[in-house]
């Protein structure tokens, strides 16, 4: 690795850094005690990927799942633009931005998470399962003025969880 490349990465991880504690927010301690006050579970089917074989850090990848409600009725969206950092053989810190386009308005979320994947994409059987927390940056419709944070389960390559905890943005 060069000089130059070394500094692309140390630039890379700071922008990392910093978006993460963005993400995290100024709340403390404090925030992190509210508790749910609506929590919303939905499933997802990808049905739109184009995650790069290899990754690479700075090439961004976005992913698209359809959702479902528990009666198995479609109900939006997930859309997740995602920008790998930092790439090594036992996973990748990444950036990423999600849009929830549901029936009832849209919530919007950001996160900073170790993928515990490696550099190649994941393979199509027997893919580890993994899981990491977006915060809730806001929405619309339903969801105008939303707080708190969303859990993404990934049990397999092509289906995800989401465990959406709305936060009564007044506690």
């Amino acid at each position: 690795m060069t000089d130059t490349d070394r500094r692309s990465m140390l630039r890379l991880a700071s922008a990392a850094t910093i978006a993460g504690g963005l993400v995290a927010g100024a709340g403390g301690p404090a925030h992190a005690a509210r508790r749910a006050d609506r929590r919303i579970v939905l499933t997802g089917r990808r049905t739109g990927a184009n995650i790069p074989d290899v990754l690479t850090a700075g090439v961004p990848y976005f992913v698209r799942y359809d959702l479902s409600d528990a009666q198995g009725e479609i109900v939006g969206t997930e859309n997740a633009h995602c920008l790998p950092v930092a790439v090594g053989l036992d996973g990748s810190y990444v950036l990423a931005t999600l849009v929830l386009s549901l029936d009832d308005g849209l919530i919007t979320a950001a996160t900073a998470f170790q993928r515990p994947l490696p550099a190649l994409t994941e393979p199509p059987v027997n893919a580890q399962p993994w899981s990491h927390v977006f915060a809730i940056t806001g929405g619309t419709g339903a969801y105008a003025g939303a707080d708190g944070s969303i859990t993404i389960e990934h049990p397999t390559r092509d289906e995800d969880v989401l465990t959406i905890d709305l936060a009564d943005a007044s506690l």
